[in-house]
């Protein structure tokens, strides 16, 4: 109700006290007054109605426009967001409602019912569908398992791996002298050094003699002491505890006279009672944690005293089967003839033999594969060992030219069989007045310009011997695969290594003065082009490059590994 309204109301109000004041006489025209004001107030209030409605209409009409327009404060700005819940009070306020009306013409779908379903799925139509759709589905899944079974049949089958021991993994790395090893001069210097040992990617490492045995005086001999020289039994086991950390395994060196020179098992007289003493002696150092012995002049105990050789071997071998470890047992020979380090292989039943196969005489590769080709046919690589030097001989680099360590590192790491290294054959350490020249670690220092041209040759070497042992550790082909000669000369050498689907490696060595085609073969055999894994100089052949096998040539006294991808 609007303000003109009210005061027509009020006005009448008045004017009908007004009239009830003037008397009786004057009811009854009041009385038709108010009928005829009410009459009125009817019809001026259904105009109202209708005005109101008509407002609301267009206020509604307005809100809609307002909604479909951008607010702005100003005209320019957007307006603001209104805070949380503020919409909900707004339209609350507008008393507006927005009510969807469907259509009465609009249909839904609601599906098939059970009964048509079944009615449609009856029908010969889908029934041959569903025979059609059932019949590929079982011919395709016969199909693709026939296609299986001829692929597994025609596929080349994995050769089985050989039965390998610990000491097949990797280099044996021989310590002849606690005291030249390191400068604490003592077992304590070893355990220190484990972890430049373990770069090397040795397996084993075998230490001393280090017992109480005064030179060739049988009656001092105490096997189960250690020298004072030497150490302690607790430092002793401290580089056990190390080594077993770092994955390498402890071999102990009980050669009883390894000081004299009446023989290593001093007189012929003594080698019984000597033995006797061993047996017990074993059984303390395993007891200790040694994973295998070595033992020198192997053959004059095995002859001499048949029986009491079979004890000694049923200790430390028989130990695996108890301890639950394989346990080395390492000869020792001076023989340099292959066939008769074949027959003393056959006989002592060591597991592995060190000799002088490769050490006798000069670089002569005829006579070095000759001596391999015949180890090799006749015992499994897993009995074979190979050594240029050792505690009689001295050490690799005295041995050969120095210019070829590279050269015989890569021939040791690469034949069929365990290579065995001196400390210090890494680096190219030389004999000096000693076969134990004290151990060089200036190799240890940083690279910062102030090392010297002899230090960065022996980090040289050592950097190589540790790609050559890692790589073989790695590969199949050069850890136990089989071993082919494809040609040899009087001055050079080379072989292929190869393992059932794995990758080749040929290795190719020239010693001799001047560049010189070290193989010559066929498309036929090998394929023309392979890249090189490693070679000994880096600047002639760097690892990568490609070379031709048709005519594989190399420069004086230079040697290299190549890498010939398997072809199926």
């Amino acid at each position: 109700m609007n303000t003109e309204e009210t005061n027509v109301e009020m006005k009448d109000a008045q004017n009908i006290s007004a009239e009830q004041k003037d008397g009786p006489d004057a009811a009854a025209d009041v009385g038709a007054d108010a009928a005829a004001d009410a009459a009125a107030d009817a019809a001026r209030a259904a105009v109202d109605a209708d005005a109101t409605e008509a407002d609301v209409s267009e206020a509604d009409l307005d809100q809609e426009e307002q909604e479909k327009q951008p607010m702005t404060a100003d005209g320019d700005r957007p307006p603001e967001a209104p805070p949380e819940g503020r919409e909900e009070v707004d339209a609350e306020k507008n008393g507006s409602v927005k009510l969807k009306i469907l259509d009465e013409a609009e249909e839904t779908f609601t599906g098939l019912n059970k009964e048509e379903l079944l009615r449609v799925a009856g029908t010969p139509g889908w029934v041959r569908t569903r025979w059609a759709l059932l019949l590929v589905f079982w011919l395709g899944w016969l199909g693709m398992l026939v296609g299986a079974v001829l692929i597994l049949l025609q596929a080349p089958r994995c050769r089985e791996l050989p039965a390998t021991s610990w000491w097949n993994q990797g280099p044996l790395y021989q310590i002849g002298n606690i005291h030249a090893f390191t400068d604490t001069h003592n077992l304590k210097g070893v355990e220190q050094k484990m972890t430049s040992l373990s770069q090397l990617k040795v397996k084993g490492l075998v230490v001393g003699p280090i017992h109480v045995a005064p030179p060739d005086e049988a009656i001092s001999l105490r096997f189960e002491e250690i020298s004072p020289e030497a150490g302690n039994l607790e430092q002793f086991k401290g580089v056990i505890q190390a080594a077993r950390r770092k994955g390498i395994s402890v071999v102990l060196d009980l050669t009883p006279n390894y000081q004299g020179s009446s023989g290593h098992w001093f007189s012929i007289n003594s080698v019984t009672n000597v033995a006797e003493r061993l047996k017990s002696a074993l059984v303390f150092w395993l007891n200790q944690g040694v994973d295998g012995v070595q033992l020198s002049g192997v053959e004059q105990l095995a002859s001499t005293v048949p029986a009491l050789w079979a004890d000694i071997r049923a200790i430390v071998q028989n130990g695996t089967e108890r301890g639950g470890s394989e346990r080395l047992l390492l000869g020792v020979t001076e023989s340099s003839s292959a066939d008769r380090v074949s027959a003393l292989l056959s006989s002592t039943e060591v597991d592995l033999l060190i000799s002088k196969v490769l050490t006798a005489g000069g670089p002569e590769p005829a006579r070095y594969a000759h001596t391999v080709q015949r180890l090799y046919s006749n015992h499994t690589q897993t009995k074979l060992a190979w050594n240029l030097g050792g505690r009689d001989d001295g050490h690799l680099a005295s041995l050969v030219p120095p210019a070829h360590v590279k050269l015989y590192q890569l021939l040791l790491l690469t034949l069929p069989g365990t290579p065995v290294f001196s400390y210090g054959d890494e680096i190219g350490l030389m004999d000096g007045e000693s076969k134990f020249p004290k151990m060089l670690w200036d190799f240890e220092d940083d690279l910062n310009g102030s090392l010297q041209e002899d230090q960065t040759d022996r980090l040289s070497l050592r950097n190589f011997f540790r790609s050559v042992s890692e790589l073989r550790g790695k590969q199949r082909s050069l850890l136990h695969g089989d071993f082919l000669l494809l040609s040899n000369s009087s001055s050079s050498l080379a072989y292929l290594r190869v393992w059932d689907q794995n990758d080749r490696y040929l290795a190719a060595f020239n010693w001799g003065p001047e560049e010189e085609a070290v193989l010559q073969t066929s498309e036929a055999v090998l394929p023309r082009h392979a890249a090189v894994a490693l070679s000994t100089n880096s600047s002639a052949l760097p690892a990568g490059s490609s070379v031709d096998l048709t005519e594989l040539r190399l420069g004086p006294g230079q040697a290299a590994l190549i890498k010939l991808p398997h072809t199926g």
